[in-house]
């Protein structure tokens, strides 16, 4: 496959917030999943013909030297910018020896994916929980798998992804589900966030992460109206997102105060973690040093 060049691929996370990784790792550029609503596609990004995947030049040499000057362990997030088990991890694996790297240097990981290609690499994933947290996510915005195939055309049906989750949860990974984005006037309804509540509890997974909209840029937008034209014809979805929302960034659902309602009262009834920070200290939680006290009194 075709290489491009890199100078690093570990960067240092700003802000940890984002499911507490320290750092970030991506591995691929571009992304051949077809979601119509992807954000990498933005302008911002200058990532050109972005279907075309291409792995970074000398990537597994790159991860090694940079894991090895890195002075602080901590977690590292891979999967935001473009999911690293796109097809063609399937031959190159270069996921898969970047995982045995970061295990090898004592590192956590956090991995966000859409494939259940993940499977193949479970083994890896309990050696690193061994010693560092480990979160394996997958995103699933809709639980309908028609829906999904209009939206996410070349992924791994949402079916199929559950089940995934639940067999790296019955292999004893700690598991989530992230429901971003929440499409208005496609997903944004009772029926869907109570299914994926549903599904979410049944396949073991721990938390169930969502926003109650979908974030739209230059050059992003372009992409997603093309794609609601085209599978869901008569619709006319792009005026009705141009007329409720016009250029804005972050095109909330217009009930999203009572979708977040029941969406929450859906997961304190099924023991589901849905709060950020919630999340970020149970998976880490058994990591974490406490210094120990002693009561000479």
């Amino acid at each position: 496959m075709d290489t491009v060049p890199a100078k690093t691929i570990i960067t240092k996370n700003k802000d940890t917030s984002w499911f507490g990784s320290d750092y970030n790792m991506n591995l691929y550029r571009g992304c051949s999943h077809g979601c119509i609503y992807c954000d990498s596609r933005s302008s911002c990004y200058h990532v050109e013909d972005f279907d075309h995947v291409r792995v970074k030049e000398n990537a597994l040499m790159t991860v090694r030297d940079e894991l090895r000057r890195k002075v602080k362990k901590g977690v590292i997030g891979s999967g935001a910018m473009c999911d690293s088990y796109n097809p063609f991890e399937k031959t190159e694996l270069v996921t898969r020896h970047s995982l045995e790297l970061i295990d090898a240097f004592g590192f956590g990981i956090s991995m966000l994916t859409k494939s259940d290609l993940i499977l193949r690499d479970v083994d890896i994933y309990l050696s690193i929980k061994e010693h560092s947290p480990v979160l394996a996510m997958m995103t699933i915005t809709t639980a309908d798998d028609d829906l999904c195939g209009k939206i996410e055309p070349a992924v791994t049906p949402s079916s199929g992804r559950f089940a995934a989750i639940r067999r790296m949860s019955d292999a004893g990974l700690y598991t989530g589900v992230v429901m971003t984005p929440l499409l208005p006037f496609l997903e944004d309804n009772e029926e869907n966030i109570l299914e994926m509540v549903r599904r979410t509890k049944d396949s073991g997974a721990r938390f169930l992460y969502g926003i109650m909209g979908v974030t739209i840029r230059d050059g992003q937008r372009e992409y997603f109206y093309e794609g609601l034209e085209k599978g869901f014809p008569g619709l006319n979805l792009p005026a009705r997102y141009g007329k409720t929302y016009g250029n804005r960034y972050y095109c909330q659902s217009p009930g999203a105060r009572k979708l977040w309602s029941v969406f929450e009262e859906a997961c304190i009834k099924n023991g589901l973690l849905y709060r950020m920070e919630d999340i970020i200290h149970d998976y880490k939680k058994e990591y974490q040093y406490t210094q120990l006290t002693f009561d000479f009194g």
